[in-house]
């Protein structure tokens, strides 16, 4: 275990679920079951000269894990610059996702699946920094729910948080810019998207409420703060709107 200064630490926006601090040019985060797999993916990517995620750089005295912090942009605040919600910052997400697929395909990480997924992916959890003078994403952050999946996976959670998929969306835009998120991973297939959709969205409420029940601090939290509540409102938009979304899509 590599020793670290003692540098002040600041808690960094988010910790709902783990309290993430940043260090000097460091980030720490609590160790998790999932802490070895996550290492070894970062490792992955930095081996093969992916910068679209942080560099694993050990554990610390606390046993936290030692990331580097990737300066840029995180869309926290609910008001976010214009070109975060672009539709060229949706294509180059698509084209970030792609990317690290490509990357895990076919390796031991992915196991039997198709590709590592993120399985949390959202601007909250990406970087945006200036590319040609707009804010681009560059890389995403938390893969600490990172695991063997299917493509379609962490491309309909895209889909679902990118578009912000629920009430008072429009269907015909919401169709669109689908359409930019799967032409930009290039993604031909889109027939189960929207059923993946509200898969995704089926398993997050019910993970909280899950979590809570069993008594998770960090669920009780959420399921207090009406998450359960707004997901499933988002559930029902999607689900009112699939057949409409499925012929849009098409």
């Amino acid at each position: 275990m590599r020793r670290w200064a003692a540098v002040r630490e600041v808690p960094l926006p988010g910790g709902s679920v783990h309290a993430v601090v940043r260090v000097g040019r460091t980030v720490r985060r609590p160790a998790t079951p999932r802490s070895g797999f996550v290492r070894d993916l970062l490792r992955h990517f930095e081996r093969h000269g992916w910068p679209g995620a942080p560099r694993h750089l050990g554990s610390d005295e606390a046993g936290r894990n030692v990331l580097d912090y990737v300066d840029g942009h995180v869309a926290w605040e609910p008001v976010q610059p214009e070109a975060v919600h672009s539709d060229a910052s949706l294509v180059r997400t698509a084209r970030l996702v792609r990317r690290f697929h490509d990357l895990t395909a076919g390796t031991a990480l992915a196991g039997d699946q198709e590709v590592v997924c993120h399985n949390d992916l959202s601007p909250k959890n990406t970087v945006y920094r200036p590319v040609g003078g707009a804010l681009r994403p560059v890389a995403f952050l938390d893969w600490d729910l990172a695991a063997p999946g299917q493509r379609i996976h962490d491309v309909a959670h895209v889909c679902w948080q990118y578009l912000g998929l629920g009430g008072g969306a429009d269907v015909t835009g919401a169709a669109r810019r689908m359409r930019l998120i799967c032409d930009g991973y290039g993604m031909a297939d889109r027939d189960a998207l929207v059923a993946t959709v509200l898969w995704w969205q089926d398993r997050c409420a019910s993970g909280i409420e899950a979590a809570a029940d069993a008594g998770d601090p960090a669920m009780v939290r959420l399921r207090a703060a009406g998450a359960v509540g707004e997901v499933r409102a988002a559930r029902r938009w999607v689900a009112a709107h699939r057949g409409e979304l499925e012929r849009l899509l098409g």
